[in-house]
C-alpha cells in the first residue's frame, strides 16, 4: 500500500499567537503535505480573497496543491488547484460547467452522496466525519460508511473528522485514499505530523 494523501484544512483561530495561515502553509509545502485546503467560511468576501492569495504565494513554487473551500471564484483568481465544495453547496456539475480549470472535491456525508457526487463528476471526495470531533455537528459516520464508500466509487475518497497518525491507519484499512486534518497539524511542527502520518501506509 501506499501513502496516504494529506491535506491540511485551515483554521486560523486555532493558530497560536504570532503565527498565521501563510507561514503554515510554507510550512506545510516544505514538510509535504499534498493539499492545504484554505477554509475560513466566516470571513468576508474581500478578507477571504486576500487570505487565499496569501497562501498561494506560500506554496508556489512546490509540490503542495490549492484547495478552497466553497468558492470556485477566489480558486480560480488565485490560481488554486481546486475547489472543495460543501454537500449542501454549489452543484459539482455546474461548477465544472463554469470553472473547467479547477479540480472539484465534493465533501459527503452518507454512501448516496459520494455516488451522486462521482455521477456529477467530483474528482475526489472527502467523507465524514469518520470519527468523532470538535466541529462536527453531525454523529461520527464510522469506519463502516467509509469502507461502504469506498468499495463503490472509483474516485478517491480522503477520510475527515477525528483524524490522527493513531487512527490513520484504520482510515486506511477501510479504503481510504487520503486524511483531512486541522488540529493535527497545529498541535505540533507541521513536519512532525507529517512523520507520524506518513508511518501508516494504506
Amino acid at each position: 500500500m501506499g501513502e496516504l494523501a494529506l491535506t491540511l484544512v485551515t483554521d486560523r483561530r486555532l493558530l497560536p499567537a504570532g503565527r498565521d495561515l501563510a507561514s503554515l502553509a510554507a510550512e506545510a509545502a516544505a514538510a509535504g503535505v499534498d493539499r492545504v485546503q484554505v477554509r475560513e467560511k466566516d470571513l468576508p468576501d474581500r478578507t477571504l480573497g486576500a487570505l487565499v492569495a496569501a497562501v498561494a504565494a506560500a506554496l508556489a513554487g512546490s509540490a503542495t496543491d490549492l484547495v478552497v473551500n466553497g468558492r470556485p471564484d477566489l480558486a480560480e483568481l488565485a490560481g488554486a488547484a481546486g475547489v472543495q465544495l460543501p454537500e449542501d453547496g454549489l452543484p459539482t456539475a455546474g461548477v465544472r460547467r463554469a470553472f473547467p480549470d479547477l479540480a472539484i472535491g465534493a465533501s459527503c456525508h452518507s454512501v448516496d452522496a459520494a455516488l451522486r457526487a462521482e455521477d456529477a463528476g467530483a474528482a475526489w471526495i472527502v467523507l465524514g466525519p469518520i470519527f468523532a470531533s470538535p466541529g462536527k455537528e453531525q454523529r461520527a459516520l464510522g469506519l463502516p460508511v467509509l469502507a461502504a464508500a469506498a468499495a463503490r466509487v472509483s474516485i478517491p475518497i480522503h477520510a475527515v473528522g477525528g483524524l490522527r497518525p493513531d487512527n490513520a491507519r484504520q482510515a486506511a484499512e477501510a479504503g481510504a485514499t487520503g486524511i483531512l486534518a486541522i488540529r493535527a497539524f497545529v498541535e505540533q511542527p507541521v513536519a512532525a505530523a507529517v512523520a507520524a502520518f506518513r508511518g501508516h501506509r494504506r
